[in-house]
């Protein structure tokens, strides 16, 4: 009985949605059959309950976007995007039940980059509609989500800033025509480069600086023209003037797999006996499974001695892909190719948003184990006095072995986090004459790759283009 009832609270509180979901979610990317993992998404939405319902909103959304579903995706985050305002506001109850058991009793409210990434994939879904204006309402949306996290930073170091959310509205407002604002956002976009360079290991892209040097030129304004003209040869770059009598192609490539969390446990023994027990039983290795932390709850039950700590460890998956070849080819033989550029770091956003929340989230992880122990010691002594003396030892044991393993038990870290991101996203931008064309993308690594038009080593499709259009495309890397 004592061992289905920590069986019960271990599967009780376990993460949401488990890793063999989004391993077949991958698998299926992977292969090219984005619908199939948006399917296995919706299927498992009883998986995610109702405190990950942020989480399944965002997986949902981010599967429907790289089905090609863009309407649909958008009516999911915008769910996605009222929750998160709701979820500013916490319960007691919710917060008394994790301190017993574990942040999973939380409802998940998403790191801030995760808020951002839900108006930049919106805004997408509104580009690939050709619905300029649906857009231009998210880029004035990413612009006060990241303005309000600056604000309560407050100088102090954080993610209150964006470089490609900012750079993607600049070339929204410029595909509008609305040169000042795709300025001021290029302007923003790479201070904010500048300003996160040391923890997100980017610089402003030099695709970002012809795009100022551009939109300064085009406005008249010298003396940004002379600050960010660049002698580099290398940066190509066309007057604003030119750009207008051509079509463009904005290709989005998302590549790699987001990073993952898995549990850091620390057993903390009270007393030598308690300690040689910790290193008799597999030193400070984590458990590697279920099994393994029911025998310790069983176990550290028994000698009620140990308390255990978990905090959340990021494993990283690091993409193998450096850039793209973004080919388009007229019907004439005449062909146009560029380089993507690396303007998105989201596993690093993920290690510093974790990095800055440690500290609290240790410290609270603490007081949860001492406050477990306490009360678990509390309930022993009050079972002894509450039989006869000769049963106090048994009664005792008995207690002792399902309160103090239970609190083993229902110590796990929040491991919850938007899986279906990608760990990089990549930029490349062409202008080309009005016209039909072939349009191919070679990851330069030859990464499996799924996305818009037939899964393969490359992808391409047809084109047709008029004067001043934008035409944006959006990629998947899974390798």
């Amino acid at each position: 009985m004592t061992i289905l009832l920590l069986w019960l609270a271990i599967s009780s509180f376990s993460g949401c949605v488990s890793a063999n979901h989004y391993g077949l979610i991958e698998q299926n990317l992977l292969a090219g059959k984005p619908e199939r993992a948006l399917s296995i998404v919706e299927q498992a939405e009883s998986d995610y309950g109702s405190k990950s319902r942020l989480l399944y909103l965002m997986d949902r959304g981010m599967t429907l976007h790289l089905a090609g579903y863009y309407a649909e995706s958008n009516e999911t985050l915008e769910q996605a995007d009222e929750l998160i305002a709701r979820l500013y506001t916490k319960t007691i109850r919710s917060e008394t039940l994790a301190f017993l058991t574990n942040d999973n009793a939380l409802p998940y409210e998403g790191d801030p980059y995760e808020h951002v990434m839900v108006n930049v994939v919106k805004a997408l879904n509104y580009a690939l509609q050709n619905d300029t204006e649906g857009a231009l309402v998210e880029a004035r949306r990413i612009d006060h989500r990241l303005n309000v996290l600056s604000d309560r930073l407050n100088g102090k170091r954080g993610y209150g800033n964006d470089g490609f959310a900012r750079y993607l509205s600049g070339m929204l407002y410029e595909a509008s025509g609305d040169l000042n604002n795709a300025f001021v956002a290029y302007r923003n976009a790479c201070e904010a480069y500048e300003t996160m360079r040391a923890w997100i290991r980017l610089t402003c892209p030099p695709l970002l600086r012809a795009d100022l040097f551009s939109s300064a030129e085009a406005l008249g304004l010298a003396d940004e023209v002379n600050r960010y003209r660049t002698p580099d040869p290398a940066i190509e770059w066309l007057s604003m003037s030119v750009r207008q009598q051509l079509a463009q192609v904005v290709l989005i490539s998302y590549n790699g797999r987001a990073p993952w969390k898995e549990d850091l446990f620390f057993d903390l023994p009270i007393g030598l006996e308690a300690l040689q027990l910790v290193l008799l039983n597999r030193g400070f290795s984590p458990p590697l499974g279920r099994r393994d932390q029911i025998m310790d709850s069983i176990l550290y039950g028994l000698s009620g001695r140990v308390v255990r700590v978990a905090l959340p460890h990021l494993v990283s998956q690091k993409t193998l892909v450096s850039s793209e070849t973004l080919t388009l080819m007229d019907e004439q033989g005449q062909s146009y190719a560029v380089r993507s550029e690396r303007v998105h770091d989201l596993t690093a956003l993920a290690e510093n948003s974790l990095a800055d929340r440690l500290p609290a989230m240790t410290v609270k992880a603490v007081a949860r184990a001492a406050a477990k122990f306490s009360m678990a010691e509390g309930a022993v002594i009050g079972a002894k006095q509450a039989v006869g003396r000769d049963a106090a030892p048994w009664v005792g044991l008995l207690v002792g072995l399902l309160t103090k393993g239970l609190a083993v038990a229902t110590e796990e870290a929040d491991k919850r986090s938007w899986r279906t991101l990608p760990d990089e996203i990549h930029v490349a931008r062409v202008w080309v004459p009005p016209g039909r064309y072939r349009a191919i993308i070679h990851p330069i690594d030859r990464s499996f790759i799924i996305g818009q038009g037939r899964s393969g080593e490359r992808g391409e499709w047809w084109l047709d283009l008029s004067k001043g259009q934008t035409k944006f495309l959006v990629r998947r890397v899974l390798q």
